[in-house]
C-alpha cells in the first residue's frame, strides 16, 4: 500500500494541473474584476498638472460622465496607448481626464509636449496614494464614471480603437440610457 502512495501523488497533480489548464481556458486573464464597479468613485482631492494650486475633487466633478485615463511619462504601454487618445480622445463623447500615476510633473509636462495632450484635464497623483483607493493596478488603465460619480467601466492596460469601439462608446451608451 505505501508503494501506491506516490502513485496517487502523481494522479492527484495531474488531476490539478488538467484543472488549471481548464479554468484558463474558460477566463480571460487579462480581465481582473474591479470590486468598484457600480460603487461611487473614491474621494479624492488632487492637484491640477498645469495649476497646482488648484484640487480638483470627486464632488467637483459630479454632474456630467468622464472616463479618467492613468498615464504616466515612465509607463511604456501608455505610449503604445497616447496615439489612439490623440485621435479618439476628442470624440468619445465624454471629458477624458488625465490622471498622472507616480511620475514627476515636469516629466508628465515633458511627455505630453512631446507627444501631444489629448486629456480635457489632467490630475496629479505624484506618491500613487489615491491610485490604491481606486484599485489601479498600473498605467495604463481606463475608469468610465457616471454623473452621479460612480465607476460604471474599467479597462485594464492600453486602449485601443476596438477596445474603444466594442466596449467604450457602448457603456458610455449606456450611461445616456441611464439618466432621466
Amino acid at each position: 500500500m505505501s508503494r501506491l502512495i506516490p502513485f496517487f501523488g502523481f494522479l492527484l497533480l495531474v488531476a490539478l494541473f488538467g484543472f488549471g489548464i481548464w479554468w484558463n481556458t474558460q477566463h480571460d486573464q487579462r480581465e481582473v474584476p474591479s470590486p468598484l464597479i457600480n460603487k461611487p468613485v473614491p474621494s479624492y482631492a488632487l492637484p491640477m498638472l498645469d495649476d497646482p494650486s488648484h484640487t480638483v475633487t470627486r464632488d467637483a466633478m459630479l454632474g456630467k460622465p468622464y472616463l479618467i485615463n492613468v498615464f504616466g511619462s515612465w509607463c511604456i504601454a501608455c505610449g503604445e496607448e497616447h496615439p489612439v487618445l490623440m485621435t479618439q480622445g476628442k470624440n468619445i463623447g465624454v471629458p477624458l481626464v488625465g490622471y498622472n500615476y507616480k511620475d514627476t510633473p515636469e516629466n508628465a509636462k515633458a511627455w505630453l509636449s512631446q507627444h501631444g495632450n489629448p486629456y480635457d484635464m489632467i490630475i496629479v497623483d505624484a506618491e500613487g496614494r489615491t491610485a490604491i483607493d481606486f484599485g489601479v493596478y498600473g498605467a495604463p488603465e481606463s475608469f468610465l464614471v457616471d454623473a452621479k460619480g460612480v465607476i460604471r467601466y474599467k479597462h485594464i492596460g492600453p486602449l485601443t480603437d476596438q477596445v474603444i469601439a466594442n466596449e467604450l462608446k457602448p457603456a458610455i451608451a449606456a450611461l445616456g440610457r441611464e439618466m432621466p
